[in-house]
């Protein structure tokens, strides 16, 4: 680190002089532990895999075997295919939910022409050539993606040794040298993806870094975030593509897209380039429908977790909460505005001065208080950061240190962070002795009241946010045994750490779904909980970056997400406000946040009574949906499917839809189009194929095009799908069907999961079938027969003319 970044440093955390001198000490003591503990920089030679010379058939595929590495190729039963170079194999994984999926054994090598080799599968047809290159290909032929070969970068003596690297067996092969790895598509190819970004949804020409940060509020073209993954979707004509780099380390993925050749001009194909600081160089492919795609890539990294009831409804953060006085003020202000409240979360106020030994400062009988607010349906979620004051006499820290559970550096000394209540030391999450021993800790939270964890600085980086804002990369991670350090640990941490949560809340209450959410994560993280995303900018553009962040991640597996609401870096204008939380209201994580005695979003009644009656709409909106949110959470659970869907969903070879980034699919039935700029009343809306209805007016529209619909400031336009049955809230507050009328002679359909509540129960799933006869009239039936077993309304259209009221099936 250079003087710049000592200064930037200092920057960071205030002018406080006792601050200065920890930044002093953290930003000298990472700087030093990296000159010790890093190798030093040497020649290097670039190499490929060279010619092929034979290869091994096995079940789901075999190994090619070059003159410089090998190539392990499996078809799994799911369909997925994995690749890995120089004798990679699916494990050790943090990505993979268990063990790796079991070899299809209906796929095999089989010899292709010009001496390469190719594996035909359900799903792909893939070759590899006699230099390396893999190309994926439909079952029908059409191009999904072509590997060009490989390079690795190795020290000049290993590299001489030609041949050692391909004979080398398990995943420790090739895991010292950096290396890249360019590919084609097909030139009308768009990709997405790559974790939460602010960019997007679909991801521009340009590089994007893989490496967890959060360095303060995040714009468009802020990158990277604090959920990075190299998960890249691509979607073309030919099909949808998933790609999955299995490698944590420090890299970037460069993308560009591609054009059609008009006349006798060539195409230019899309490109793509991944280049990674370590290895291994191992992923997985999955293809097919962006459905079957999504299902195959839950079926490898886990299911997502169910959110408890409770956590779909209105949350709020509040940030500097020090007295139970100031938490009863937020609580008894959304009461007295008729807001809706179902969790708030607790920033600092049970940290500060506590470490988790008991009674938290400011509040002497959190206990009865958090039961007092449970009983008024309110949850109390608790912030929680890796960071362990490093004094002795503390039981956490005293308990770590002999249980030898902190992170250490090169020399086996204990990693210190300079945070803003002392120095500070970290768990090593990778270890699963620290992760049990974590999580028996949060017995503490739940004696105090709390219903759930909210994992920030869990990069991390709050606590030791010195010079690059993250523990040195010499330091040491066990690594699940195999042993390394924060160069390859650094974007596990997160995932590690909601992974102790998680298990020990489940353990400590087995009998509740455990609510974890997480600001930084990696692919898998969705087993655990959600993430609450980056910190976004307060502004318009951070308006559009939210979601741009749900969209990603939900691509990328993580359907519970959601930022909040009005930024993190000042106060938004009351139409900003506004349109914001519009958004939120219909996002999977709904929260939104104020900050004590400091500038900040604040609270809805602070922005004028017109502002407060628009936000008693949209949370009132929340609450009667909150049966399809469910049924969705229940459905991304059982087929990795997101809540919140790119239009494109149904429709990936509508081009228009493709580059269509400021609407979004909630579930199947509804289209949400947020106003994502100052003063507009009304936008155009692109729209998939089929009937569409708008729910405030019941005009028809139909798709494939693009309409103007009304946007007031009260509400956002809100579509939904002729032969749609979603399910509500009715005023008894029990459920019931909501059905938009389909075209006579026409079917559609719904599905709802009832409500399991806080336990573990697998409800059935109920589904539905909508028709519309010639006469006008509408039917609903249960699927298999049966009474409906719900009240039914079926929304009257204005456009076509007026069908009667309303009808139903048996048991309406």
């Amino acid at each position: 680190m250079d003087g710049r970044g000592l200064v930037r440093s200092v920057t960071v955390v205030g002018s406080g002089q006792g601050m200065r001198a920890r930044a002093l000490r953290a930003a000298w003591r990472r700087r030093r532990a990296d000159v010790v503990g890093l190798p030093r920089q040497r020649a290097e030679r670039a190499r490929t895999p060279g010619e092929a010379a034979g290869a091994e058939p096995g079940p789901g595929g075999g190994r090619v075997r070059f003159a410089r590495s090998v190539l392990e190729v499996r078809v799994t039963v799911g369909g997925a295919v994995f690749l890995g170079w120089d004798g990679a194999l699916p494990e050790p994984s943090y990505a993979l939910a268990g063990a790796g999926p079991e070899a299809d054994p209906r796929a095999r090598l089989e010899p292709d022409k010009d001496g390469g080799w190719r594996v035909v599968s359900e799903r792909m047809l893939l070759t590899v050539s006699r230099r390396g290159a893999v190309e994926m290909r439909t079952p029908g032929g059409a191009l999904l993606r072509r590997d060009q070969p490989p390079r690795w970068w190795e020290g000049a003596a290993e590299a001489a040794a030609e041949g050692a690297a391909g004979d080398a067996e398990g995943p420790e092969a090739g895991a010292g040298p950096r290396w890249m790895q360019r590919s084609q598509l097909p030139p009308d190819a768009r990709f997405f993806g790559l974790g939460g970004r602010a960019v997007g949804p679909r991801l521009r020409a340009g590089t994007y870094r893989l490496w967890n940060t959060a360095a303060g509020p995040v714009g468009p073209g802020g990158d990277p975030l604090s959920v990075t993954m190299p998960v890249l979707v691509s979607v073309a004509d030919a099909g949808t593509l998933l790609v999955f780099h299995d490698n944590s380390w420090d890299g970037s993925v460069t993308v560009r897209d591609g054009a059609e050749g008009r006349g006798s001009g060539h195409d230019r194909p899309a490109r793509c380039e991944v280049r990674m600081s370590g290895g291994p160089m191992r992923y997985w492919v999955v293809a097919g429908a962006p459905s079957r795609v999504l299902h195959g890539w839950a079926a490898l990294t886990g299911a997502p977790a169910v959110p408890p009831r409770w956590a779909l409804g209105h949350q709020h953060l509040h940030r500097g909460a020090d007295a139970e006085s100031e938490v009863r003020r937020v609580v008894d202000g959304h009461r007295e505005h008729g807001l809706p409240l179902s969790a708030l979360h607790l920033d600092s106020a049970c940290r500060r001065g506590t470490d988790r030994t008991g009674e938290a400062a400011g509040f002497p009988a959190l206990p009865r208080l958090a039961g007092r607010l449970r009983e008024a349906g309110v949850r109390l979620v608790s912030g929680v950061e890796p960071g362990v004051r490093a004094e002795p006499g503390r039981p956490v820290y005293d308990s770590g240190s002999a249980a030898d559970l902190f992170v250490r550096d090169a020399r086996e000394r204990t990693v210190l962070g300079g945070g803003t209540r002392g120095d500070v030391v970290f768990p090593d999450f990778t270890d699963r002795r620290a992760r049990k021993w974590w999580g028996a800790l949060y017995a503490e939270r739940l004696e105090l009241g709390f219903a759930g964890v909210w994992h920030t600085g869990d990069e991390p980086l709050s606590l030791c946010a010195f010079g690059d804002r993250t523990l040195p990369r010499s330091a040491r991670h066990a690594l699940e045994g195999r042993g390394g350090d924060h160069r390859e640990g650094h974007n596990v941490y997160a995932l590690t750490m909601a992974e102790a949560g998680y298990a020990g809340l489940r353990e400590l209450r087995p009998g509740e779904r455990p609510f974890v959410l997480s600001r930084a994560g990696w692919a898998g993280m969705q087993r655990y909980g959600g993430s609450s995303g980056a910190e976004l900018e307060t502004g318009w553009a951070g308006l559009r970056s939210t979601l741009s962040l749900v969209l990603g991640l939900g691509l990328c597996g993580v359907p519970y997400a959601g930022p909040d609401v009005g930024g993190r870096s000042g106060r938004p204008s009351a139409e900003l406000y506004l349109r914001w939380l519009q958004l939120a209201a219909y996002l999977p994580l709904f929260r939104t946040h104020t900050r004590a005695h400091a500038p900040g979003p604040g609270a809805p009644w602070e922005f004028g009574e017109e502002v407060l009656e628009h936000v008693r709409a949209a949370l009132a909106e929340r609450e009667r949906l909150l049966p399809y949110l469910m049924t969705l959470a229940q459905l991304a659970h059982r087929t990795g499917a997101p809540y919140v869907r790119p239009v494109w969903w149904q429709h990936p070879r509508d081009r228009a839809l493709r580059d269509c980034e400021d609407a979004f699919l909630l579930g199947d039935a509804l289209l949400v189009a947020p106003v994502l700029e100052p003063g507009v009343r009304s936008r155009p809306v692109r729209l998939p194929a089929g009937r569409w209805y708008d729910t405030r007016t019941g005009h028809g529209h139909q798709g494939p095009a693009t309409v103007r619909v009304a946007a007031p400031l009260g509400r956002l336009p809100v579509l939904a799908r002729a032969g749609s049955a979603v399910p509500v809230r009715g005023a008894d507050r029990q459920p019931e069907l909501e059905v938009w009328p389909p075209a006579p002679g026409r079917t559609g359909g719904g599905l709802l999961i009832p409500d399991p509540g806080e336990g573990w129960e697998r409800p059935a799933a109920e589904r539905f079938t909508v028709r519309g006869a010639d006469d006008g009239s509408v039917v609903v039936e249960r699927d298999g027969g049966g009474a409906v077993g719900y009240r039914v309304r079926v929304r009257q259209p204005v456009d076509p003319p007026a069908r009667r009221d309303r009808t139903a099936g048996p048991g309406h």
